[in-house]
């Protein structure tokens, strides 16, 4: 039986509140401890809409159409790797992607472009917003670090690309206990690496699956709607939800009077 993107989303966050919460939902009130450390999906801070142009560039007039399913296709590729227990990186699911895109959508995928797109991934951007964000909260004393899907080398690419060296901790890949989000062994590198408990980090998503999974494990939760995407279908809600990182440095001043 062939299982959609929502049902992929549902076992692996269902499984992340039956084993770890036993199914009671944490909630955020006046009473919970102060934010000590945020950890961030890779993509609330970098702008992948450079990969989405050349995309267009390459194929003209294809590009939304090979965008939209090679995104989708990367993910849904991490999900079924980890329920499958059949773990490679997020370079080798992303060009796996792009192969699967192209086919489905009839593209010839030459040696020179295929190498073209993926370069593109290492060449990643930040959002206006996010250096002057990420200063703001480092200055209060908040550590930060990315907890991404991406691999180590995406991510120091990406990072020094951007001009964001010395903001972050070492990168928390996936790479490191080989499953994807919404698993809890990827969300459990947060604790393990701040060595703070679940209720001090404050979980960043991009994703609204992302946000679903990391509320269900136990952290507070903000989600980086940048898309303005409705929330997700899975009986769970982020704490609080905004369109970009200046709304994310609103929250934690709001929730502990920096």
């Amino acid at each position: 039986m062939e299982l959609n993107r929502r049902q992929f989303v549902n076992l692996a966050t269902g499984s992340v509140a039956s084993c770890l919460l036993g199914g009671i939902m944490p909630t955020v009130g006046n009473s919970d401890p102060p934010i000590k450390a945020i950890a961030f999906d890779g993509f609330t801070t970098f702008d992948p809409r450079s990969v989405f142009a050349l995309a267009e560039q390459l194929f003209p007039g294809r590009g939304p159409e090979l965008s939209n399913a090679w995104r989708t296709r990367q993910f849904e590729y991490t999900w079924l790797r980890t329920v499958c227990g059949h773990y490679a990186d997020f370079w080798k699911v992303t060009e796996d992607a792009l192969v699967f895109a192209t086919n489905m959508l009839k593209l010839e995928l030459s040696l020179e472009k295929r190498q073209h797109l993926m370069q593109a991934y290492l060449e990643l951007k930040s959002y206006p917003d996010a250096l002057p964000a990420l200063k703001s909260l480092r200055e209060a004393g908040i550590r930060l670090a990315f907890l991404s899907n991406l691999t180590p080398y995406m991510l120091d690419s990406a990072i020094k690309s951007s001009g964001l060296e010395g903001i972050f901790e070492p990168s928390l890949s996936t790479d490191r206990v080989r499953v994807y989000k919404p698993d809890p062994r990827a969300y459990q590198m947060g604790i393990d690496a701040f060595n703070l408990r679940r209720e001090e980090i404050l979980f960043a998503a991009f994703g609204g699956w992302d946000a679903a999974g990391a509320k269900l494990f136990g952290y507070p939760t903000f989600w980086v709607n940048r898309l303005n995407l409705p929330m997700e279908e899975l009986g769970v809600a982020p704490d609080a939800t905004g369109q970009n990182l200046t709304d994310l440095v609103d929250f934690v001043k709001a929730r502990q009077q920096l």
